[in-house]
């Protein structure tokens, strides 16, 4: 009888239980009524005389090691149970390093939202576009050094078709399908054969606008760009507009802005010129509007169009071209602020 309580007190002491549902098992098991320890005091009277003392004093001991043993299980079992309630078992089991918007999509946000509030509206076209589109609605002439294969990204098997090379193509694509009042702003990816350098890379993106209402002048115009201008620069931010050349507009300007590191006083940055240039702009050619079957005896409008990178690059003094499409995210964690 000494033997089997023995034997019965290593077992309990070595007792384990992931669960409440084992703890109680080991409990019916050892300490219900058909358990193994309610077994022995039955066996207890046919102890002798002289023994049953200290069996009796032993069944005591395992009796109750046993009901704290099982009683310490129920607990822990209960503390592991409160403790996953816990838990959100849908979050993964490490930290994870939130990121930042690109650079190049923060300025673009904030070009859409400064002309959204200007009461332009977005529009967006296809990356893949036709000839038609992307020059000949535009007023490029046939032999114009823009559509030579130096420039221009050709679909080998479809000539007609090409990479766009700037976002007037979905300006062509909105006056086909509008009629004036015509006010958008077109962000975009475009694509030029280039050699990648720090200043230079065979695709880019750009943000156009176009404006078509009857009496539309070029001092509507200036006053937008202005009011873009110090909106994305600063209030202090002065303009210029230089004469130029473009197929799609006529008249043609570039436009400059007072360099807002120096004050227009003149830096390395700005060539000591006290302007930096930002992009382009002009009246819509009449034929580019009744390429688009607009009226234009009824109808005047202006455009305009900036490079992206460019006004990312003024604003963050970003100097190569290639650190906004290498991926490096020690570069990208410097925007976070900015987000």
């Amino acid at each position: 009888m000494i033997e089997k309580i023995e034997k019965l007190m290593a077992e309990i002491e070595a007792l384990q239980a992931a669960n409440a549902e084992e703890a109680e098992a080991l409990r019916i098991k050892y300490l219900s009524k058909k358990g193994e320890i309610t077994a022995l005091m039955n066996d207890f009277r046919s102890v002798p005389a002289e023994q049953k003392k200290e069996v009796g004093m032993r069944i005591n001991q395992l009796k109750a090691a046993a009901l704290d043993k099982i009683n310490a299980l129920k607990s822990q079992a209960a503390a592991g149970s409160q403790q996953c309630a816990c838990i959100d078992l849908t979050r993964s089991p490490y930290p994870i390093h939130l990121g930042t918007r690109h650079p190049l999509t923060i300025v673009r946000n904030e070009i859409v939202d400064i002309f959204s509030r200007l009461g332009f509206t977005l529009a967006e076209g296809p990356e893949v576009e036709d000839d038609w589109h992307v020059y000949s609605s535009m007023n490029f002439a046939d032999d114009h050094p823009a559509r030579d294969m130096q420039d221009t990204f050709f679909i080998e098997s479809h000539p007609d078709i090409i990479l766009r090379s700037h976002t007037s193509s979905v300006q062509a694509r909105v006056m086909e399908k509008n009629q004036p009042p015509i006010r958008v702003i077109c962000p975009g990816r475009v694509y030029r054969n280039e050699a990648i350098s720090a200043r230079a890379h065979c695709f880019f993106h750009q943000v156009e606008g176009l404006y078509i209402d009857k009496n539309v002048s070029f001092t509507d115009l200036k006053q937008v760009l202005l009011l873009f201008a110090q909106e994305m620069f600063g209030p202090d931010t002065k303009i210029r507009l230089r004469p130029s050349y473009f197929p799609f507009t006529e008249p043609s300007a570039e436009m400059d802005i007072s360099c807002h590191l120096c004050g227009g006083k003149g830096c390395s940055f700005c060539k000591h010129t006290g302007w930096v240039e930002i992009l382009g702009c002009g009246m819509v050619d009449p034929a580019v509007l009744e390429a688009g079957g607009i009226d234009s005896t009824v109808y005047t409008g202006y455009a305009f169009g900036m490079g992206i990178e460019r006004i990312t690059n003024l604003k963050y003094q970003v100097k190569d071209l290639r650190m906004f499409s290498e991926n490096d995210t020690r570069f990208l964690d410097e925007f976070v602020s900015a987000n």
